[in-house]
């Protein structure tokens, strides 16, 4: 169908097209696309046997949906991405406030517009990313934003009675007839506002003022929860639950490969900028570690979650602290180092919610303290397990390395340290080419100095160094070993 050559309700009647609700529409286009093979949804890495599936159904069956779950769950994203399952192009009343459809109208001033014109009556046509509608449920939402008001404005300027239905000036929801509409954070509505939805998802009557309307507006309507708001800030009122029609349930990445996948693909704008900065995968795994830490973590409230966007954001300040090291040392290229986690700080601190212990110990030790863990959880993937109890006279994997700050030697490895005089450091110390060439003889010549660090992090995180922190950089040391001497 050329829409260049239809302009007018006749020209639309002599085409193949038949008015169908937005639910039909979708639907009809998911069909072709399951059929076809072709994704329905695209970059919701980790959904594709859970939430998509859920998605998919609820659109086959024609429902308002609820997607529950914890924030940075890519609940408003997979709202947005429906709109790629719309038909392209649809036929619109010129002039219309609430998108008529020129052979199905429904607002009384396209059907006196259509009776006066008939085939005559102009057209415009809407695109389908034009057909998606937002709010945010703030406590201040009104009836008036959502489904309308009377407007004595309108009602002077056309000498119009109240008791005139043209009087009543339409809301967000009637404004998204033939469109989607999201309405975000669903219990932060305060429950007389929610009650003002039941007669449109129900009835689709509109009722403003004393004004009963048989409006059948046909949004497909989206709303998204988080489950802490259930208890901390509002609910959804039960009889509104009971007339949307599927509640889905969103979740974080189930394991680290698949949070590495979204990471990668969120972040690829920065990882572009900077191509001269080689990041390990060792690095990754760390990364994306420290949020499943976060979300077991003691100190951190579970109710609240840990954001996606916490490894993302914190992606972009481990790449950011390593390329402001080497603009400052006035090199050209470098690789991540252990001690550029702590750039990663600012960026956990405003993504978790701290329980009453975590905010005794402080955000940022909390933070520190989470980098730790994510560490010490990795480290039996790449080194010999440490184990609690040891035999005295059995020998060890990490014998000689601790033998060396056991007589008094200790490393300082400065953040602002140049490549060369960093790698120097890190190559005098005892026994580390065994322990690499034993258990990790695949290593890569560009990761080896970021895995002599993590060794070294990894045996602080299990108590068999010690590793101070001063405001130029980490010293590790055995001190027990430098007690000991000294005696």
């Amino acid at each position: 169908m050329n829409r260049e050559n239809i302009k007018t309700l006749g020209d639309l009647k002599k085409t193949a097209y038949q008015p169908k609700s937005i639910q039909q529409e979708l639907a009809d286009n998911l069909k072709t696309r399951l059929r076809n093979g072709i994704p329905s949804f695209e970059g919701l890495i980790g959904y594709e046997n859970t939430v998509i599936p859920d998605v998919e159904r609820a659109l086959l069956s024609g429902h308002n949906m609820n997607l529950l779950g914890l924030r940075g769950q890519a609940k408003t994203r997979l709202a947005r991405q429906l709109t790629s399952l719309l038909d392209e192009w649809i036929p619109v009343v010129e002039g219309s406030e609430i998108n008529d459809d020129p052979l199905d109208p429904i607002s009384r001033e396209a059907k006196a517009l259509l009776a006066e014109k008939g085939d005559k009556t102009p057209l415009t046509w809407l695109h389908q990313s034009e057909r998606f509608y937002e709010k945010l449920a703030t406590p201040d939402v009104t009836v008036a934003d959502l489904i309308g008001d009377v407007d004595p404005i309108k009602a002077s300027n056309l000498k119009l009675s109240y008791a005139d239905e043209r009087v009543i000036h339409f809301g967000m929801i009637p404004r998204a007839h033939r469109c989607i509409f999201v309405l975000n954070e669903l219990p932060d509505l305060q429950a007389r506002i929610q009650v003002a939805l039941f007669s449109i998802l129900q009835e689709k009557e509109i009722q403003i003022r004393g004004f009963k309307l048989r409006f059948p507006v046909q949004p497909l309507l989206i709303f998204t929860a988080n489950p802490e708001d259930y208890t901390n800030r509002g609910s959804i009122v039960t009889p509104l639950k009971d007339r949307i029609g599927s509640q889905i349930l969103t979740h974080y990445p189930h394991n680290r490969e698949i949070a590495k996948q979204i990471t990668k693909q969120e972040a690829q704008a920065a990882e572009a900028q900077t191509p001269n900065i080689h990041i390990p995968e060792l690095a990754r795994d760390i990364l994306e570690q420290i949020s499943f830490e976060a979300r077991k973590s003691e100190y951190v409230d579970a109710k609240s979650g840990v954001s996606a966007r916490m490894s993302i954001t914190a992606f972009e300040n481990l790449r950011s602290t390593a390329e402001r090291r080497m603009l400052l040392s006035g090199e050209t290229e470098t690789s991540l180092r252990m001690a550029d986690f702590l750039g990663i700080i600012s960026a956990i601190n405003g993504k978790i919610e701290l329980v009453y212990e975590g905010e005794q110990e402080g955000a940022e030790q909390i933070s520190y303290y989470l980098i730790n863990q994510a560490v010490k959880t990795l480290f039996p993937n790449y080194f010999p397990e440490i184990k609690k109890l040891e035999k005295a006279d059995e020998v060890g994997p990490y014998d000689d390395l601790l033998g060396w700050f056991f007589k008094d030697n200790e490393l300082f490895l400065e953040d602002r340290l140049n490549d060369k005089t960093y790698k120097k450091l890190l190559d005098q110390l005892p026994g580390v080419d065994t322990i690499l060439t034993t258990h990790q003889p695949d290593c890569p010549p560009q990761d080896r100095y970021f895995l002599i660090e993590f060794l070294l992090w990894g045996l602080e995180a299990h108590k068999k160094l010690t590793k101070y922190r001063s405001l130029e950089g980490f010293q590790f040391k055995d001190t027990l070993g430098s007690y000991i001497s000294r005696l």
